[in-house]
């Protein structure tokens, strides 16, 4: 087997069901993988869409298709995270909406400096494989009142060249059209605005 820090594995992804997937790894035994763990040569589990899976090897992230055997090679780790940077423009009412992914799957971003986390609804936590009710419990006052909400940790989120992994979430209950971007993520971002144009830069 290669170790850990070899910079590639052989992944050949045999099965998937819910948010595991089944797989051999440099030939060796199979093993299930839920999404957010790392096996012990180094690849993680990112995210499962239908019959792919998505894995990721320092820091490089590769989709893998049901029966497929693929040769993952290592992105080089984070050294490059300082370069990581978006830029952004405002839509007509000056908002600034984005798409990007959480666990691996779509999502639209409304970048919100007055939310404390991230915020989606349930709905949408379902359908990215958020096991939210697992999460602390807790209430949030809305326009429509208190409705219960749950902390969560998002193994990754993405925007554009940008990741963070373990970022905190907050799901209420019912459906929201877009996912709120909030300080979880942006208070680790050095933010620019010029104009209609907002660059956001990892800074850790």
């Amino acid at each position: 087997m290669w170790p850990a820090d070899a910079g590639a594995a052989d992944v050949n992804l045999n099965g998937i069901v819910g948010n595991k997937a089944l797989l051999v790894i440099d030939g060796g035994k199979p093993r299930w993988l839920a999404v957010g763990e790392s096996s012990p040569e180094g690849v993680k589990l990112v995210g499962i869409a239908g019959d792919s899976a998505v894995f990721e090897l320092g820091g490089k992230r590769q989709t893998v298709k049901l029966g497929q055997n693929e040769r993952l090679v290592s992105g080089g780790g984070s050294a490059s995270s300082g370069s990581q940077s978006v830029s952004l423009n405002a839509d007509g009412s000056g908002h600034f909406i984005a798409n990007g992914q959480i666990n691996g799957r779509s999502v639209r971003f409304l970048v919100d400096t007055g939310a404390t986390f991230i915020l989606l609804g349930s709905e949408e936590a379902r359908s990215l494989g958020i096991n939210y009710l697992a999460g602390q419990k807790a209430a949030m006052s809305t326009a429509n009142g208190v409705v219960p909400a749950y902390r969560v940790k998002l193994d990754e989120v993405r925007l554009g060249d940008i990741t963070l992994n373990n970022v905190d979430g907050v799901v209420t209950s019912g459906s929201q059209p877009i996912v709120l971007l909030g300080m979880s993520f942006l208070n680790r971002m050095e933010m620019k605005r010029d104009g209609e144009t907002m660059t956001l830069k990892k800074r850790f």
